[in-house]
Order: C-alpha cells, then sequence, then structure tokens
C-alpha cells in the first residue's frame, strides 16, 4: 500500500499544526511498516528542503511549481487535483485540516479543532474565510478523519454534522523535549526575572489566549509576583498589548516573543506557577508541556483541558475575576497542594505517546485496503 502524507504544514512552522506535523511524520517513520510504502510530499520549489529527517528516498519535493501558486490554484479554480501533482497513492493523509482537490484514493483528514466555527471572532479574517469555505467539502470528501481529542470529535458532530463512524480519536503528544537546564539563568538576566518569583503562561498572543484577561487577573493579583507570558504575535494583537501597557502592573508583565526550546525549558522549571486562562483549545500543548517540567498547573475548565491534563490541574470556573486571584494566591501559599500537582503531572503526560499516535494512524492507513 502506498500513503503520500502531506508535509507542506511542517515547513517553517514552529508551533501548533507544523509540530503536529513533524512529530507524527517522524514517528511514522520510526514504525516503517514493511506493508506500507510511506511518501512525505511537500513543494520546495526554492529548493530550500524542509529540515525533517527524511530519508530521500520517502521524500517526494515538488519543485516545478511554488506551493503558494498551487494553493490559489485549488482556492479559486479547484484544479488541478492533488493527486497531479502528488502521484498516485492507495491513501492521502493531509494533516492540516483540509483536503485540496482530489480524484482518487482513500483521503484521511486530521481537524485539530473548530474554533473558526465555535468563535470565529478569534480567528485571522483570511484564515476564517478559508477554513469556513472548505471544512464541509474536507469533511463530506474524507474517508477517515483524525480529531486529536474526544472534544474535538463532538464538534465535528455537533457543528457539521460528522458522519461519527468516520472519526477517529487519536491524541497528540509531546515532542522531543529539551533536558532542564542545570541552573541556566541567561534568560531571566535578559527578561528582568531576578528579583522576584514569576507566573508562566505560554502561547502565542491572539485573542482566543484571553491575556487581556489574564492581565486583568493580574492587576488585581495581592502577590510580589511577576508574569511571563512567552509566545510570539500572533493576530490582532495590538488591543491586547494595549491592555498590557496600561496595566498598573506593566513593568511587571513581560511579553517575550518566541523562544527556543531550550529558553523555554528554562522558564517552565524556574517558574513557579504555570496559568492557562485560555477559552477554546483543539488539544492543549503547553499545559502539558508545563507539568513535563514540573511545573504545577492552574487552567480554565474549558474542554478538552480536562480530557487532556486529568486531575493533575487545578481548575477555575469561569471567569470572575476574583475566583482567579484567590486560586492563584491559594497555590501560591500552599507548598504542599503544587508539590502534589507537580507528581500528578509527571505521571499524566506518560499517558500520551507519538509512537502510540504513529501506530493508531497506520492502523487507519490499512482500513483503506478493507473498503
Amino acid at each position: 500500500m502506498k500513503v503520500c502524507f502531506d508535509l507542506q504544514s511542517a515547513i517553517g512552522q514552529r508551533t501548533g499544526v507544523g509540530n503536529y506535523t513533524a512529530h507524527l511524520a517522524r514517528a511514522l517513520l520510526e514504525r516503517h511498516p514493511p506493508d506500507i510504502d510511506l511518501s512525505f510530499t511537500y513543494f520546495d520549489f526554492k529548493r530550500s528542503g524542509h529540515g525533517l529527517p527524511i530519508p530521500p528516498e520517502s521524500e517526494h519535493a515538488i519543485r516545478w511549481c511554488p506551493g503558494r501558486f498551487m494553493q490559489a490554484a485549488w482556492k479559486t479554480l479547484g484544479i488541478p487535483p492533488y493527486d497531479f501533482t502528488a502521484g498516485k497513492a492507495d491513501v492521502y493523509h493531509f494533516p492540516n485540516f483540509v483536503i485540496p482537490p482530489l480524484r482518487r484514493g482513500y483521503a484521511v483528514a486530521t481537524i485539530h479543532d473548530l474554533a473558526f466555527l465555535r468563535m470565529p471572532e478569534t480567528i485571522e479574517p483570511k484564515n476564517l474565510a478559508y477554513l469556513t469555505g472548505r471544512i464541509r467539502h474536507t469533511v463530506e470528501r474524507a474517508d477517515a478523519i483524525i480529531a486529536v481529542s474526544h472534544f474535538t470529535a463532538s464538534e465535528l458532530q455537533n457543528l457539521l454534522g460528522t458522519d461519527p463512524h468516520k472519526i477517529h480519536v487519536i491524541h497528540e503528544a509531546l515532542g522531543p523535549m529539551p533536558p532542564p537546564p542545570q541552573a541556566d539563568t541567561t534568560i531571566l538576566q535578559r527578561l528582568g526575572l531576578t528579583d522576584r518569583p514569576f507566573l508562566l503562561t505560554v502561547g502565542t498572543v491572539e485573542p482566543r489566549k484571553n491575556y487581556a484577561f489574564l492581565t486583568d487577573v493580574f492587576d488585581q493579583l495581592d502577590e510580589d509576583i511577576d508574569l511571563v507570558i512567552g509566545g510570539g504575535l500572533g493576530w490582532h494583537v495590538d488591543p491586547i498589548l494595549q491592555r498590557i501597557a496600561s496595566s498598573p502592573k506593566a513593568k511587571r508583565i513581560h511579553h517575550t516573543g518566541y523562544l527556543s526550546p531550550s529558553e523555554l525549558a528554562a522558564l517552565y522549571i524556574q517558574a513557579t506557577l504555570f496559568i492557562y486562562p485560555t477559552r477554546y483549545e483543539g488539544f492543549g500543548f503547553p499545559p502539558l508541556e508545563a507539568m513535563h517540567y514540573g511545573l504545577p498547573v492552574l487552567a480554565a475548565r474549558v474542554p478538552p483541558l480536562p480530557e487532556v491534563l486529568g486531575e493533575a490541574a487545578e481548575w477555575v470556573e469561569g471567569w470572575d475575576i476574583n475566583r482567579w486571584c484567590d486560586k492563584i494566591s491559594g497555590l501560591l501559599h500552599d507548598a504542599q497542594r503544587r508539590q502534589h500537582l507537580q507528581a500528578a503531572g509527571t505521571t499524566q503526560t506518560a499517558h500520551y505517546s507519538w509512537t502510540r499516535a504513529a501506530e493508531e494512524t497506520l492502523n487507519i492507513y490499512r482500513k483503506a485496503t478493507h473498503t
């Protein structure tokens, strides 16, 4: 059986879907079952490569046209079919939400979340138009859909009426994590974090992450502590950055921008508490990463976080500022509770494995021979 895996979303993306695509591709190659011929397809008009450890015999670089040109043709004209450029295969896997025009083959799509339908005001307009315009065709054309959480599976059924027999829940996992740096204070010094302990939150600055609300909470928090927001800039950031700048505690709120894995690890192991007030997720990597490094987590009780984090996190219901302040202060003054969360978090992260995710994905490919 030949499987064509669309690698394009892993090119040049360091978070989100790009990481999912890269991690799953690596795990599939490590399994490398003899009954499946894996081909990883991507556009490489500039001959810049992909930066992943994929052997030459398993990659299929399309170099005769730019990827953005083909994307534009698919969006506006619906041609040429993907299999015209990628070649003939039994199975085509698209890990980035959308199935492009496809004439033949068993089609698999990974759907990470449906925030663009549930909370369209939090999505960049061009991306919103593209996803909403293509998602129904994708769920209709797909022979199998991978949902990264049971919550996303339920959203597919509730918002799109997707046939539940098409949906397969395969949880994501943490990628290779840098070892905790030993007494590395470089990033703390660069951010001015050497005087006080700090709270940490991680994620792209965008409306869905709820950083303006977190600033409201921090303004009312009666603790001698700083707040670190780790992540690059997304879309619609000006109101969020203006809210942070207007805070009376603005000098104690530190936005880092993009962090390397080693820099992020340094913050995880030296923070006192991880705060995650997100409004919507498909899976929820940052709190799981925090748990990996032994950092206790306080999170909004919004799906799918309880599914992913289990009993290893402290939860806050709703968006009452005083309730959030009380929870944060309670944990800051309860070392025993923080130690319990640290131990529970380490156990929780062990539940997720890219090896398992790859094997379950391969089993979906194999079903193509029985249809």
